[in-house]
C-alpha cells in the first residue's frame, strides 16, 4: 500500500534576499550578463520593492502607481524612467568593453 505524502509549498519572495548593496549588485550583474531586457526590468522592480516603492517614488519623482505599472510583466518602460529609478536606488550604469581589441 502506498501512502501519499503532502508537501507544503512556500512562496518565494526574492525581495527578502535583496537586503544589502552587495546582494543587489550581484543580482543585477547576473541579470545584465544574461542580456534579457525584460528580466532586467523585472530585476530593477524587485529591487525597488525591496527598498520600498513609496520611497523610490518619492526619490525618483515618479508616482507609486506609475512605478507598479512600469515593472508590471510585459511593460516597456522608457529608458529615462528606468534611469530615474536606478539613480533613486543609489546605483548607476557602468559600461565596459566585452573584449580588448
Amino acid at each position: 500500500m502506498y501512502t501519499i505524502q503532502q508537501t507544503e509549498i512556500t512562496s518565494f519572495d526574492l525581495t527578502q534576499y535583496l537586503d544589502s548593496e552587495e546582494a543587489i549588485a550581484e543580482y543585477l550583474t547576473q541579470v545584465l550578463e544574461e542580456g534579457d531586457t525584460d528580466e532586467l526590468i523585472r530585476a530593477i522592480g524587485h529591487i525597488a520593492k525591496a527598498r520600498g516603492m513609496s520611497q523610490i517614488a518619492q526619490e525618483s519623482g515618479l508616482g507609486r502607481e506609475s512605478l507598479y505599472k512600469t515593472f508590471a510583466p510585459g511593460s516597456k518602460p522608457r529608458f529615462d524612467t528606468i534611469a530615474k529609478v536606478v539613480k533613486s536606488l543609489g546605483l548607476h550604469f557602468h559600461i565596459t568593453p566585452l573584449k580588448a581589441s
